[in-house]
């Protein structure tokens, strides 16, 4: 443990001196020996922290997402050189040069926050010791070791004996209990932020080896919490539970607001933005611009999701443009006037389709057609009365019962009267 204090004394000083300063302001509202006082001390400390490390996050966030991109190239380079690891390994490096990926980005949280991690862990186990660390002198050290979070002292672990417990004021079972809660709702947190990651932050159409790490990890850290958990006092899980909650509301603001394209996080934020630009018939915010302007200039490369999302905007006549604006399109727009008919203005014009002919209309054009080619001239299609009276009667037909030249190779049937061979008519019966 001196060898561990010794690596981490740099920064055991600062985290002293940040703890005596917010246990300065908790303890004149709750008591300066309250546990309260000194729990909240470690939470603000543990804010403070991970609002500092928020570019690293940010960092982290676009890491991740570009080792996503990657996973069909990394893909295919083990499968290339599958027998090669050397080669295999030369080109992983190649890719992560050329588009300025690196896989340690996403560990840089963990990695930034593990002094300041084991700092505050050999300042408590300098308070359990009866050891003055730091700017805690021998004053605040006794009111540390006063100070009982739910029953169990700020120092206690879940490892202690009944001899170590009681000289810290508590009893065994009151320490077990707490710290046995705590290392509970530690691992819990760390696993539903894991899970959420990997069920609504993936892109679902990339399967690939990195996926099956990653749910690996999901199961693997919150056991890994547990085990290690019953050895750190309660004032290390205090910070660490505290760290977890964080990430956890971190990552959801980020899920929410910032998915990954083509994941289950992204449908839902096209969703809500399609309604938001719907309703207000513009994008308002910064952020709306710079998702549209993404979507905008993918083109063909859309996922279903962006595509789903350009179409419903043109259904309303609204169209995303280059900048991520959206303005009004070309929508049809029905006009009723006063005698009640309707007009439709706008948008493209309706193809028109042709008349429906009647027989006679038919025939007439043919003839027309005809008489052209072979040089007559066309009949009369005016609508002017003919000179013959109507009620004049039509020519006797021919001897013989042919056909009158000129009206068809086809005689119409008279009324009443079925076309084709007629079926003999039995004799009546008398």
């Amino acid at each position: 443990m001196d060898t561990i204090a010794s690596l981490f004394s740099f920064i055991t000083t600062p985290v002293s001196w940040v703890i005596v300063q917010f246990h300065s302001v908790y303890g004149k509202i709750f008591g300066p020996d309250t546990g309260w006082a000194w729990g909240l001390s470690i939470v603000s400390l543990v804010i403070l922290i991970r609002i500092c490390l928020i570019p690293l996050f940010v960092k982290q966030i676009k890491s991740t997402r570009a080792m996503q991109t990657l996973q069909p190239e990394m893909k295919k380079i083990q499968e290339r050189y599958k027998n090669d690891k050397q080669r295999q390994s030369e080109e992983m490096m190649k890719l992560y040069k050329e588009t300025g990926t690196n896989p340690l980005s996403s560990c840089l949280p963990i990695l930034a926050q593990s002094p300041f991690f084991f700092a505050l862990y050999h300042v408590l186990n300098g308070i359990a010791t009866g050891k003055t660390i730091g700017v805690i002198n021998q004053s605040l050290l006794e009111s540390a070791q006063k100070a009982h979070i739910f029953g169990a002292p700020l120092a206690a672990k879940f490892t202690d004996g009944a001899d170590k417990v009681a000289q810290l004021g508590a009893t065994l079972t009151d320490v077990r209990v707490v710290t046995a809660v705590m290392i509970v709702l530690m691992s819990s947190s760390q696993f539903y932020t894991q899970r959420q990651l990997m069920t609504k932050n993936v892109d679902t159409t990339v399967k690939t080896p990195f996926m099956q790490q990653q749910k690996m990890l999901m199961y693997v850290f919150p056991v890994m919490f547990a085990v290690f958990g019953i050895n750190f006092p309660v004032g290390v899980l205090v910070y660490w539970l505290t760290t977890n909650v964080w990430t956890m509301g971190q990552q959801m603001y980020v899920i929410r607001n910032n998915p990954t394209p083509g994941s289950k996080a992204q449908a839902a934020y096209l969703e809500r933005l399609q309604k938001h630009v719907t309703h207000h018939e513009k994008t308002r915010s910064r952020g709306e611009k710079a998702i549209v302007k993404a979507i905008v200039a993918k083109g063909r490369d859309r996922n279903e999701f962006e595509r789903k999302f350009i179409n419903s905007l043109t259904k309303v006549g609204l169209v995303a443009q280059a900048d991520g604006t959206v303005v009004k399109g070309q929508a049809e727009t029905v006009v009723e006037a006063e005698d009640g008919t309707t007009t439709t203005t706008g948008g493209a014009p309706k193809r028109q389709q042709p008349k429906r002919q009647s027989k006679s209309q038919r025939q007439s054009g043919a003839a027309a057609g005809g008489a052209k080619a072979a040089g007559e001239p066309e009949p009369k299609t005016s609508l002017t009365k003919s000179d013959e009276p109507q009620d004049a009667k039509p020519a006797a037909k021919p001897a013989g019962g042919g056909n009158t030249p000129g009206t068809g190779t086809r005689s119409k049937a008279q009324s009443g009267q079925r076309k084709g061979p007629q079926r003999p008519k039995s004799p009546s019966k008398k």
